[in-house]
């Protein structure tokens, strides 16, 4: 069963340019009341990203991640992805997990989009077969052509977000961390890439997301936290958080708005078994 537990999480990014008391002293000055800036044991200036954070997740639950740019989010699913170290506190992970955080993420510049497929297929612990089929499936579903076995230096931004969202959501983590990046391609593409998302959010166990959207949170997540400053202002339901979050006529909006769609496409009915009829996904190992 897979889990995530973080326990006074705190993550602190050092100014390595704010070593003068002057400097310090103008700092602290222009942060006073927000909280955001401090020393650490080594009497550094620190930007205090996050602060104190606890949550528990276990299988089956959704977590959206709410807030202002700059409140914590981004660098809350980056720590839980393994890029940053926390400053204080712990976190525990129980299960394969996968990180939809940047386009780019895992990939070498220098070797061809083929051979970054098959770098995370064994990366990931996947048998020879499944990693050729791997290939296949990403490389039609990019559809980067001969791109495909060009170093991936050359590809464009649309070729990048198209060959890391194939490859993200072709492997099916237990724990899947979204940023909402990924909701943010081109029409065309994301036009047909939402079932193949949307099959990725409901076969993982525990999904944390990060997005400015009422409307995804409502749709996709059972739980809400919204970081405010590098701190949780709430955590609970949905409807809990987003309706102190938001103006009262947006929340309303966001909520008739699912209240339709599920109405319409009986999203409410079908969605614990819409996973059935999913495309092929290769499970981490």
């Amino acid at each position: 069963m897979a889990m995530i537990r973080a326990e006074t999480l705190s993550i602190d990014f050092p100014l390595y340019h704010g070593e003068s008391r002057s400097l310090k002293k103008t700092m602290f000055a222009a942060a006073s009341g927000r909280g955001r800036l401090g020393e650490d044991a080594r009497k550094r200036v620190v930007v205090q990203a996050v602060r104190g954070v606890d949550f528990e997740l276990r299988s089956g639950d959704r977590l959206g991640l709410i807030g202002s740019n700059g409140a914590g989010k981004t660098t809350l699913l980056r720590t839980l992805a393994g890029i940053y170290e926390p400053s204080g506190g712990r976190i525990t992970i129980d299960g394969a997990l996968s990180a939809l955080l940047d386009p780019g993420q895992g990939m070498n510049p220098d070797l061809t989009g083929r051979e970054n497929i098959r770098l995370r297929g064994l990366f990931s612990g996947l048998h020879a077969a499944d990693i050729d089929r791997l290939q296949e499936d990403v490389a039609a579903f990019a559809e980067l052509a001969q791109f495909i076995d060009l170093p991936v230096r050359i590809y464009s931004s649309g070729m990048m977000v198209r060959l890391g969202f194939a490859l993200a959501t072709a492997i099916r983590p237990q724990i899947l961390l979204m940023d909402e990046w990924i909701l943010a391609g081109d029409a065309a593409f994301m036009g047909r890439a939402r079932e193949r998302l949307e099959s990725m959010v409901r076969g993982a166990e525990i999904l944390v997301l990060s997005s400015h959207s009422a409307d995804v949170i409502m749709q996709w997540c059972n739980r809400v936290i919204w970081m405010d400053q590098g701190q949780v202002r709430a955590d609970g339901t949905p409807d809990e958080v987003l309706s102190q979050y938001l103006p009262p006529d947006q929340f309303a909006q966001a909520r008739a708005a699912i209240t339709a769609r599920a109405a319409t496409a009986g999203l409410a009915k079908d969605a614990p078994h819409a996973a059935e009829a999913a495309p092929e996904q290769f499970q981490v190992a």
